[in-house]
């Protein structure tokens, strides 16, 4: 049956059980494709959109997934007809209950968390809950709930695998064993790879202009359209240094953002002895999908191979925090603990809709994230009630700012 429904039915197990969360979305559709290599390896148990309804529905019909869930009621109702009318078997759930329940099924082993945002947050921790192997695609849920997250992860014996190209570089540059400490398997520091996105050599003035289509046009990667605001502020790499000393047990002073424009490597790790090791690669998500989906081994991504001779030159630079003064931002959250970064996570997220919205210049992005952090009391994180009160008030203040025309 193909009606929206409340929970889900049980089937029983066959290969290795696949959800992805937020199929629709760049992550989403890399990772089919990388299933779509290895069908005799995995299945897919359930898919999740959100407005996407026509590609959801091309997908459940390629791979017939046993659930497929919007978190809009709306367009779960419209997804339902459409399968129903194309004789799907698929069942259609709806809402975060929904999502959080395909996240944890007994016949799941993994899930793709790449829900964009702070929406993603309780469907990742579910499957966290669950026990699931977690290939975490959604830095918000750390940015966000930080240790609590990491400490229910241990809590239920999860697996928690980074699918960001920088957090998965960094992970195959380390031992096995660099749970007990970065300092105890000779970890000197991190340094975070970014390209810069499109406007790394753009002036002050320049960028006082700049309009959406320009912020979401860049230069390496394809991804979604926050996503892509988030690398043009570099509050992509801001959250990403967050997600970093929660994945890493680390902290920012141990963390080098690194300009590199060029995408190949990935992030490095320095040792003590001086060594440093770097994951390269062409900029392409299927690889890291495709890495923490088969580790500790390795399979066919689909990704071609690296051309050093096609690329001849490997450029590094330090980030400009006056240019890009979300980076600095971030560094200050992480810095000052409790519900900071969640504050400034969700301040970013209501700036980044009003600039695409048009509401908002790009220049402000980062003036109603600090105003917003100044204006918003933070607390200690220990518990989710705590960081979504904080999280509720940070998004009130920069929607006021933002109504205010804050510049």
């Amino acid at each position: 049956m193909t009606e929206a429904t409340d929970t889900a039915q049980e089937i029983p197990r066959g290969p290795v059980g696949v959800t992805v969360l937020g199929a629709t979305g760049t992550i989403g559709v890399n990772t089919l494709d990388v299933i779509a290599r290895h069908p005799a390896i995995y299945r897919v148990v359930a898919l999740s959109g959100n407005q996407q309804v026509e590609r959801l529905a091309e997908q459940c019909l390629r791979f017939a997934p046993e659930f497929a869930v919007c978190a809009d009621g709306d367009a779960a109702q419209r997804l339902a007809a459409q399968l129903r009318q194309a004789g799907s078997a698929t069942q259609v759930l709806s809402g975060m209950a929904g999502l959080e329940e395909v996240a944890s099924l007994p016949q799941v082993d993994q899930v793709m968390a790449a829900i964009v945002g702070a929406a993603g947050l309780y469907p990742a921790l579910a499957a966290a809950r669950a026990g699931k192997r977690v290939l975490l695609a959604n830095k918000e849920a750390l940015v966000m709930s930080g240790q609590v997250f990491i400490d229910e992860a241990r809590r239920h014996n999860a697996e928690l695998l980074p699918i960001d190209s920088e957090h998965n570089a960094i992970f195959q540059c380390l031992p096995v064993d660099f749970a007990d400490g970065l300092e105890e398997v000779g970890v000197r520091r991190i340094l975070l790879t970014a390209s810069g996105g499109p406007f790394r050599d753009a002036s002050l003035d320049e960028l006082a202009n700049v309009t959406p289509a320009q912020a979401c046009a860049h230069p390496n990667w394809r991804m979604g359209r926050k996503i892509s605001v988030d690398s043009a502020t570099m509050m992509n790499k801001g959250l990403e240094l967050i997600e970093a000393c929660w994945l890493f047990d680390t902290t920012p002073d141990n963390i080098q953002v690194v300009i590199h424009p060029q995408s190949v490597i990935h992030s490095m790790v320095e040792y003590i002895d001086g060594s440093v090791l770097a994951q390269l690669g062409n900029p392409d998500m299927r690889t890291p999908i495709a890495h923490a989906m088969a580790w500790p081994q390795r399979m066919a991504s689909g990704v071609g191979s690296l051309d050093l001779f096609d690329i001849a030159r490997l450029d590094f630079a330090e980030p400009d925090m006056v240019r890009f003064p979300c980076l600095r931002l971030a560094y200050e959250a992480m810095r000052a603990g409790g519900t900071a970064p969640a504050i400034l996570n969700a301040a970013n997220e209501i700036a980044v809709q009003a600039f695409l919205d048009e509401r908002l210049p790009f220049t402000a992005i980062p003036v109603v994230i600090e105003k917003t952090l100044e204006m918003t009391e933070r607390h200690e994180a220990k518990n989710l009630d705590v960081i979504m009160v904080d999280d509720r008030i940070a998004r009130e203040t920069a929607r006021r700012l933002v109504t205010e025309g804050v510049r």
